[in-house]
């Protein structure tokens, strides 16, 4: 698998990154143990995680497999801090006491000294951003972290992080898909401006763009289950659910995937890292290490454009 630079940084990750959201909830420690072998197998080191995954029980599946399924060496752990969720409802403290005291729960969940990125996970109006800022520094500087970066900040918010560090911040993290692509708009222009690198969630859609909700709901699928449907429903119709027949017709003209057209558009965007793939079973981590996730067509790629621009 290609392996890339973050940003203007010398942090080296893979093109796709293994996402560990539903590790500890929708997979066990015996699943993701296969995911995680079979993707460092197939070339990836990038493995995305977060304090707030699983209140911290995802870390701590990956932590329990340091070592033993894959040796710390093998893997560039990224993980996040400053939001929690309980019962539904989202908290953010990204406080400097907040900040460090969940880096230390990170570190002792994953079993390590320190990790390869560190993000702050959501904007908080409530606390300085300078306050935010020192702590991600401050773990920098400490070897806690060897780099460190932003996620779901905006355009301004990113822009503004940067120019505000004193020292260099390389990545940001976001949503960005064929079915998502409000990132353009002004998330993107501040990355580059600012040298950071887009670690893009949701690549496929949040499912979509593989095609397997083409006129049914599968009753195996996130969109299916009453916890998680609000998280597919928003790309189920409209203007997304035409893109997902543009790129189907894609895949099929060049005979491909759906998912290795939808992974390999969005690979080619500026600024892009690296893509985080959710997935849940070997069987689609497998169609995900099979795609060429070579650049497609120019007029292929074009249309695709077309049919998915934001209004």
């Amino acid at each position: 698998m290609q392996q890339r630079y973050v940003g203007n940084s010398g942090l080296r990750v893979s093109a796709l990154s293994l996402g560990t959201m539903s590790w500890a909830r929708e997979i066990d420690e015996q699943d993701a143990s296969v995911l995680l072998r079979t993707f460092v197998d197939g070339g990836g080191t990038l493995i995305d995680t977060a304090a707030s995954y699983a209140d911290g029980q995802a870390e701590a599946v990956l932590g329990g497999m340091l070592g033993d399924v894959v040796a710390r060496s093998e893997v560039v752990i990224s993980t996040k801090a400053g939001l929690t969720t309980s019962d539904g409802r989202r908290s953010v403290d990204t406080s400097r006491n907040g900040m460090l005291t969940g880096l230390d729960a990170s570190l002792a969940r994953l079993g390590t000294d320190y990790v390869d990125l560190w993000l702050a996970h959501a904007w908080d109006a409530n606390v300085p951003l300078e306050e935010t800022l020192s702590a991600l520094e401050y773990a920098v500087r400490s070897g806690r972290a060897r780099y460190a970066g932003v996620s779901n900040f905006n355009g301004w918010q990113t822009a503004k992080a940067a120019a505000t560090a004193g020292f260099p911040l390389v990545a940001s993290q976001s949503e960005y898909s064929l079915v998502n692509r409000s990132a353009e708009a002004e998330l993107i222009p501040a990355v580059e401006d600012a040298g950071l690198g887009l670690m893009a969630w949701g690549p496929l859609g949040r499912g979509v763009l593989t095609g397997k909700y083409r006129g049914h709901i599968p009753a195996d699928s996130r969109a299916a289950q009453s916890r998680l449907a609000s998280y597919v429903e928003p790309f189920l119709e409209g203007k997304a659910s035409s893109t997902v027949e543009a790129v189907a017709m894609a895949a099929k003209g060049l005979g491909r995937s759906a998912l290795d057209v939808s992974l390999s558009w969005l690979l080619s965007q500026h600024g892009v890292a690296t893509a985080i793939v959710g997935v849940r079973t070997a069987v689609q981590l497998k169609e995900v290490l099979d795609s060429t996730l070579a650049p497609l067509p120019p007029e292929i790629a074009q249309a695709l454009e077309d049919v998915s621009a934001p209004a």
